[in-house]
């Protein structure tokens, strides 16, 4: 298993789902772990959950990654909370599945606030911790809905085809500095995202299985970096 022992990671939107699979990952490689998500009761009892058995210290912040003086808390008191900050794992998000027709400019808004503005702010703000500590990491959950559209997409794929471009664009803005960006890009996942998970493991990718890929990310030497990443299950669903 990697040892990451000594390094501070915060997952935003870490209390259920993919952030949650990846908090733990994290917390089990022996890093410190800032837990995060809009709701304080969900924040405090995962993080207390997590850091009763951690090697490191895990704390709990609640912000609101759609508002970008909330990023800029999170982060500064992440690193005055742990000292430090070495690995960003940008998750939160949120869909509205409507039609053009019946969306509101409130609802396609916060789909870009959240999957898109949450990402640039949170990352900004990171930008100088993660530069001390020589090897930073920025890795961004996306989906493969910022590949493929579908009806009822028009927020959701434009936030997801943002982030592609801008993790991309991120890339090659902060490789120079010692920080490395990869991008995620999962197909069906069973979490609540889409309804009640299921309680067996189905055709859909698990939480625990886009931990893995972040691990593996993590885990590459120094000289190397996978800019993204497309995951997808490996059976089709049968109709």
């Amino acid at each position: 298993m990697m040892d990451l022992t000594g390094k501070v990671a915060l997952v935003t939107g870490s209390t259920k789902g993919i952030g949650l699979a990846t908090a733990e990952a994290l917390v089990a490689a022996g890093a410190s772990v800032v837990v995060s998500s809009r709701t304080p009761s969900d924040v405090e009892a995962v993080a207390a959950r997590l850091d009763a058995t951690a090697k490191g210290r895990v704390v709990g912040i609640a912000a609101d990654v759609g508002a970008y003086m909330d990023c800029e808390r999170l982060i500064a008191t992440a690193v005055a909370e742990l000292g430090r900050l070495d690995i960003l794992v940008n998750n939160a998000g949120l869909g509205i599945f409507k039609s053009i027709e019946t969306m509101t400019w409130d609802e396609w808004r916060l789909q870009m606030d959240v999957n898109v503005g949450g990402v640039w702010a949170c990352t900004k703000a990171a930008i100088p911790h993660l530069k001390h500590a020589g090897t930073g990491w920025v890795i961004n959950i996306g989906s493969l809905a910022g590949r493929n559209t579908f009806a009822n997409g028009t927020g959701y794929n434009a936030s997801k085809f943002a982030l592609v471009g801008m993790s991309e664009a991120m890339m090659l803005d902060l490789r120079d500095h010692g920080i490395r960006v990869s991008l995620i890009m999962p197909g069906s996942v069973n979490t609540h995202f889409s309804g009640s998970p299921e309680s067996t493991r189905g055709w859909k990718l698990e939480p625990e299985d886009c931990a893995q890929a972040v691990m593996q990310l993590l885990s590459y030497p120094d000289g190397a970096l996978v800019s993204r990443m497309e995951m997808r299950p490996a059976v089709v669903r049968k109709s």
